[in-house]
């Protein structure tokens, strides 16, 4: 006698799997699979147009000569080796290596201490939360101009108060007077608009950590410094590596800060690098020049960033 097998209650195995499914149950897994393509497909184009494609013309233009005005002509690879050649690149390379590690040390010192401050429910706890955060609101170009207003020579209330207290003797020119002083400047600025944004990061941090651990430490004897480096810290390095790349990206690619300030100066010595790729791009018309320096920042931030959190990561384990 022949068996007869009803095509429409056929079961098929899945590939590496003993378990049968049916036809209408793999169905509705492949309209759910092209369910989550159509809903993810926007966002898909959004990357495509906006960041591969323009990360693949920037590529094409560095190896050109392109000039803002006229047709581009292949000169492969002199715009990279006309780097080292450059005065302004090689100065302004070292100021942005030097701002970043003053901006970070300083602003995650100070960002840790207020997320510490802040990081228990007390009386008034919320209010110092809320003006910590508060200069998040103002744009970073406002912020600029706010500290060029304050900070003149000219104008400014800062100079009369400080000669005031006898900090100062006469009128200090913050943001031209001398490198030092226009670096000064730029850091404060940063330090007042983004300690409140990390403070909140590394906060969110720190309630994570269970209470637990805090009070079998306490019964255990330990103090508020062993507690600090053997179990904040340890527990925290997944947060420490999210705001260290963020601080490290945004030095990198400071520009704000300094192009409202100090303009470069004095003499070029508060030259960022995104400041020279401006001054290529839309001043010296040099389109290729610019894409050079931009590949090359990209591709310093990359690898600095995968070793950062690689490290990072390695020692949370």
């Amino acid at each position: 006698m022949t068996t007869m097998t009803n095509p429409a209650r056929e079961r098929t195995a899945e590939p590496g799997s003993t378990t049968p499914v049916s036809r209408p149950l793999r169905r509705r897994r492949a309209r759910r699979a092209w369910l989550g393509i159509a809903y993810a497909s926007p966002t898909a184009v959004m990357v495509v147009l906006f960041f591969l494609v323009p990360l693949v013309l920037v590529g094409w233009m560095s190896l050109h000569r392109w000039p803002l005005l006229a047709p581009p002509t292949l000169n492969a690879p002199d715009n990279f080796t006309g780097l080292a050649d450059d005065d302004l690149v090689r100065s302004a390379t070292w100021f942005t290596v030097k701002y970043t590690l003053v901006i970070t040390v300083l602003l995650f010192a100070i960002s840790l201490g207020l997320a510490l401050l802040v990081q228990h429910r007390r009386p008034g706890v919320g209010l110092f939360r809320t003006a910590f955060l508060l200069p998040m609101a103002v744009g970073f170009a406002s912020a600029s101009l706010l500290f060029l207003g304050l900070l003149s020579d000219e104008i400014g209330p800062v100079n009369d108060l400080l000669g005031r207290l006898g900090l100062v003797d006469g009128y200090v020119s913050w943001t031209s007077g001398s490198a030092n002083s226009a670096l000064t400047s730029a850091v404060v600025l940063v330090l007042w608009r983004f300690a409140g944004f990390n403070m909140l990061i590394l906060l969110t941090g720190l309630q994570a950590i269970p209470p637990e651990i805090y009070e079998a430490a306490r019964v255990d004897g330990a103090g508020r410094w062993q507690t600090f480096r053997r179990i904040t810290l340890p527990l925290l390095r997944p947060t420490i590596a999210l705001v260290l790349t963020l601080m490290v990206t945004g030095s990198l690619l400071a520009f704000d800060q300094f192009w409202i300030l100090t303009r470069g100066g004095p003499d070029n010595s508060t030259t960022s690098l995104v400041m020279v790729i401006y001054r290529e791009a839309f001043i010296r018309l040099d389109l290729g020049s610019a894409a050079a320096i931009s590949v090359v920042l990209l591709a310093v931030l990359v690898v600095f960033n995968v070793v950062q959190l690689g490290v990072l990561r390695r020692r949370s384990h």
